[in-house]
């Protein structure tokens, strides 16, 4: 076996897989780095899901003359010097890949001009270098990267739609506001302003990416706790939202994902959230660099702690204690009056530094110690802390000789069939009887007597035509008399615009209403009178298992319940005539269930009447 030592331009490109995979991932290389570079402004740009043009412009401190090409090398960085420095990272970038991995697989340009000196430009295109040039330019520093992946078609070929990629970039740079609120972003798409925000503080922020009715629902906390801090906002017990994308959580100012503290928030929330609800946070989470470890992959979405138990028990019992609302939230919640004003913005000419961790008050034995009560176990770690719930252990079962599937199924088919066909009665055999309570209709036929809910009858046959009417597009759109104004965040929006069509197809009036938000104009007429809002939620609810819209299950409550509102209600006396004619829609049919799942028929035969009066035993 021979071993091939690989060139720069293969290398690069292999690296540009780990960090740079799609258009959003470009964006958040190149934004941390303006943040490193001290910038109090930064602007992000991009046409076509960032797949022909990202351009970012900061006004930091620049690139010196001598260092642009060094820029385009790999593992070349400002940012560390020494192996040492990666177990205290203040920084968000340290690797030193990204502008390498970047240039290896697109045409980029670097202009870029320090306070005491002139601007230069150099590009790259596909790793290959070209001239250094004098350039007009700004303090501060732009990158322009055009045709992503040219050269490498088979990561072209996955990219996926343009407004799908334009939303993973808007929620990139929303999280980068709600993360540094200190600074200005302004975010473009395909020449529309998506995002601006001011620099003016974390609440201002909050609204600049939410909408400022948001806070209503929120409750501010700041707590420190065992050496950790954690702070920011989390919605109310009763605020809740239909997925996971209003969820940000930050550890010293860089967003991650992070199992450790994804389960401590959940488990805090599981006693006051319903089924497929999430709640809402924007978490800052401050520890000395020295427990967290940030080298654990490539695009850096993840960190390591050095003691999991620890982070997971603090967040729990702070953000619990805070929904609680036990004694000890009085410690965690901001007051109005006592919130803090924004920092200062950093000068441009030095780094961002990262925010201060609060000291130790206590040994991290009295820690563990205190936090061993009362606290749900965190499944990922390794070790159990002291005096914490073990989980039971099960033992795992031997799976028992199993029959041939084919013929289970075959079987299990042909039961149903035999069941559908037993449940089924001709009807002209069936004689009407009356009616008891003005809601059950009964029919006799030989020895079997049928009691039929004419209310759940009703119901699931204008169910069934209108959802018949629903697979085959033929609806009518009834407009409204206010337009109802959806405000989304921009992931959702991009879920949601990917299916407009599919909307419009079955009666809705859809579109863009200015950022991300999209209004709507007409329902289907047999839906009017909905709650839109909830309807949305149900919609977005599918952004949760990356699954497309599937009208006939999120719709079918929907229809449920305008086949309720249509149908004859119990209580309304109907003639021999319509009992009749309400028989024949059913065609005979008495295993039918209404949309909700009642039985619409129940059969009775004579020996169980007989048994009833002891007349047989």
């Amino acid at each position: 076996m021979k071993i091939h030592l690989l060139t720069a331009d293969v290398y690069n490109k292999i690296a540009a897989g780990e960090v740079v995979d799609r258009p959003y991932s470009v964006v958040k290389e190149l934004v941390e780095n303006a943040i490193d570079a001290g910038a109090t402004e930064i602007a992000v740009e991009i046409e076509a899901g960032g797949k022909s043009l990202i351009r970012v412009t900061d006004n930091g401190c620049g690139i010196e003359k001598e260092d642009l090409k060094n820029a385009y090398a790999p593992h070349a960085t400002s940012k560390l010097a020494r192996a040492e420095d990666l177990f205290g990272v203040k920084t968000l970038g340290f690797r030193g890949e990204a502008l390498a991995s970047i240039a290896a697989v697109s045409e980029m340009e670097i202009v870029s001009k320090t306070a005491a000196g002139e601007a230069y430009a150099l590009s790259c295109n596909g790793g290959v270098l070209g001239q250094l040039a004098p350039a007009a330019g700004a303090n501060g520093t732009q990158v322009c990267v055009k045709n992503l992946f040219f050269n490498t078609p088979a990561r072209l070929k996955f990219l996926r739609s343009d407004s799908h990629e334009e939303g993973d970039v808007a929620a990139m740079i929303a999280r980068f506001i709600l993360s540094r609120p200190e600074i200005s972003f302004v975010y473009e798409a395909n020449g529309k302003t998506r995002y601006r925000s001011y620099g003016d503080g974390l609440r201002a922020a909050l609204a600049a990416v939410y909408g400022a009715e948001v806070l209503s629902h929120l409750c501010e906390i700041d707590a420190a706790k065992h050496g950790v801090r954690l702070h920011g906002f989390i919605g109310d017990r009763n605020y809740s939202k239909p997925n996971r994308t209003y969820q940000s959580l930050f550890v010293n100012g860089r967003y991650v994902v992070n199992q450790t503290l994804a389960s401590a928030i959940a488990n805090a929330y599981a006693s006051y959230l319903m089924k497929r609800q999430y709640p809402f946070y924007v978490l800052f989470l401050d520890v000395p660099p020295e427990i967290v470890d940030v080298n654990v992959h490539p695009n850096k979405a993840d960190v390591r702690f050095a003691d999991h138990n620890l982070i997971y028990g603090n967040v729990y019992s702070i953000v619990s204690a805070v929904l609680d609302g036990n004694s000890r939230a009085l410690e965690y919640v901001v007051p109005e009056q006592g919130r803090a004003k924004p920092a200062p913005a950093a000068p441009p000419a030095q780094p961002a530094p990262a925010p201060s961790a609060p000291q130790p008050t206590m040994s991290y034995a009295e820690a563990k110690k205190e936090l061993g009560f009362d606290i749900p176990l965190y499944a990922g770690s390794a070790t159990v802390p002291r005096r914490m719930p073990q989980k039971p252990v099960f033992e795992v079962q031997a799976p028992a000789p199993q029959s041939d599937a084919f013929e289970e199924n075959k079987k299990f088919l042909r039961a149903q069939e035999q069941s559908a066909k037993q449940q089924r009665v001709d009807p002209a055999a069936l004689a009407f009887k009356g009616e008891l309570f003005r809601t059950y209709l009964i029919y006799e036929c030989g020895d079997d007597a049928y009691l039929v809910d004419q209310h759940a009858a009703h119901e699931r046959l204008i169910y069934d035509r209108l959802r018949a009417k629903w697979e085959a597009r033929e609806v009518v759109s009834q407009p409204m008399l206010a337009p109802y104004v959806a405000e989304l965040n921009a992931q959702e929006h991009a879920f949601l615009a990917k299916n407009y069509e599919i909307l419009r197809e079955i009666g809705f009036e859809i579109e863009d209403f200015g950022g991300t938000s999209a209004k709507i104009s007409a329902v289907p007429s047999d839906l009017m009178g909905m709650d839109l809002p909830a309807f949305l939620q149900e919609v977005l609810s599918s952004m949760e298992s990356l699954r497309a819209i599937k009208l006939t299950d999120i719709l079918k409550d929907k229809l449920a319940t305008a086949a309720c509102k249509a149908a004859v209600k119990g209580g309304a006396r109907l003639t021999e005539a319509e009992a009749r004619s309400l028989l024949e829609k059913m065609d005979g049919d008495m295993g039918l269930k209404c949309p909700h799942g009642r039985p619409v028929a129940v059969h009775l035969t004579r020996s169980e009447l007989e048994k009833l009066f002891k007349r047989i035993v």
